[in-house]
């Protein structure tokens, strides 16, 4: 069998998919293999001439450091994890998002990993990432087991989480308490006595977090609150929500939705399949503020969360963490603007 225009094929593919080596660089400038290495090393000490020589054969080959080779040899890359559960969804891509943004500004190199909620879906992700020796991990999605934060501490990975509970990391999160407790006043004060929240059955510690305390801020006002769930935090979610809240005899007033996705879902339902007007007859607020909010066809008045200011928060409890393993766990809070807009006017 005569496989050889195959074989050459594929030598041709490998000799296009070759870098330029430092070796290269050092032949072209006149150089030592050390001295290519001394240039792109911060600190070390290389004569001036060499150095431009150097930097001049690198820009005409388009040569560029192997970081991965120097993150192995030091044991350590440049590599951040951020573990997310449908990374795509709602705030979360915007929080995605300004991570991957804040951490390449601070020179890392961040790798998403989209996985499930299940303990077995999270250390798989925790095992590629110690593979690869990543110097910290960012959870947006799914409480971490004990032993994926064991094995982080034993391996010296810094382990942050946003909008979530764990007592062995570092935290970020929002205001959820403060904003909720907001909602339920800012209702009760304009008026409204019959208030609901709408939230989902599959929920974050934050949406949960979120529901709990507007009932309990509300029904402390003397307010009666009914509670609708669909069966996770998105979009139809919101329409599940809407039909339980709205099939009652008495129908609320006042709605609280735990996040904008499920706002703009009951929004819709009310409107369009039960031909009630917002605000005029259901005031909503929500929660994060993502772009879409502010949308003519939603117009919605909800908590701002900064996706930029979470970030950098997140990235400076790794850059401490890093400067000091055994400090105690960290607690950052941001608490949410209320943004006001057409679905409800204070």
């Amino acid at each position: 069998m005569n496989d050889g225009p195959i074989n050459e094929g594929k030598t041709k593919r490998k000799d296009r998919m070759r870098f330029v080596s430092a070796e290269q660089v050092a032949q072209l400038a006149g150089v030592s293999r050390s001295a290519v290495s001394r240039t792109f090393t911060p600190g070390a000490s290389v004569a001036p001439a060499t150095r431009e020589r150097v930097q001049k054969a690198a820009e005409e080959l388009g040569y560029h450091v192997n970081d991965l080779a120097r993150g192995v040899l030091a044991n350590q890359s440049r590599l951040v994890g951020i573990v997310a559960t449908r990374p795509e969804v709602g705030f979360r891509a915007h929080l995605a998002a300004a991570l991957a943004k804040t951490l390449i500004k601070r020179g890392s190199i961040p790798i998403l990993i989209n996985t499930g909620q299940t303990e077995d879906e999270l250390l798989a992700a925790q095992k590629m990432l110690i593979g690869h020796r990543a110097e910290a991990t960012i959870i947006l999605s799914g409480s971490p087991p004990e032993s994926f934060v064991d094995i982080a501490h034993r391996n010296g990975q810094p382990l942050v989480v946003i909008g979530r509970t764990e007592p062995d990391a570092d935290h970020v999160s929002a205001g959820n308490t403060e904003a909720s407790g907001k909602a339920a006043v800012a209702f009760f004060d304009n008026g409204y006595r019959r208030l609901a929240v709408a939230a989902s059955h599959s929920a974050t510690s934050s949406i949960a977090e979120r529901e709990t305390a507007f009932r309990v801020a509300a029904e402390e006002l003397g307010a009666s609150v009914s509670v609708g769930r669909g069966r996770d935090s998105d979009y139809d979610s919101g329409i599940g929500a809407a039909r339980q809240l709205f099939a009652q005899a008495e129908q609320p007033e006042a709605v609280y939705c735990a996040n904008d996705l499920i706002a703009f879902g009951l929004m819709d339902y009310v409107r369009k399949t039960l031909g009630l007007r917002i605000p005029e007859d259901v005031a909503v607020i929500g929660f994060d503020d993502v772009p879409e909010a502010a949308w003519l066809s939603y117009r919605l008045t909800t908590f701002r969360q900064d996706p930029a200011v979470m970030a950098q928060r997140a990235v400076e409890l790794v850059e401490r963490r890093l400067a000091n393993p055994d400090l105690p766990p960290a607690y950052e809070r941001v608490i949410p603007e209320l943004i006001i807009r057409d679905s409800f006017k204070p």
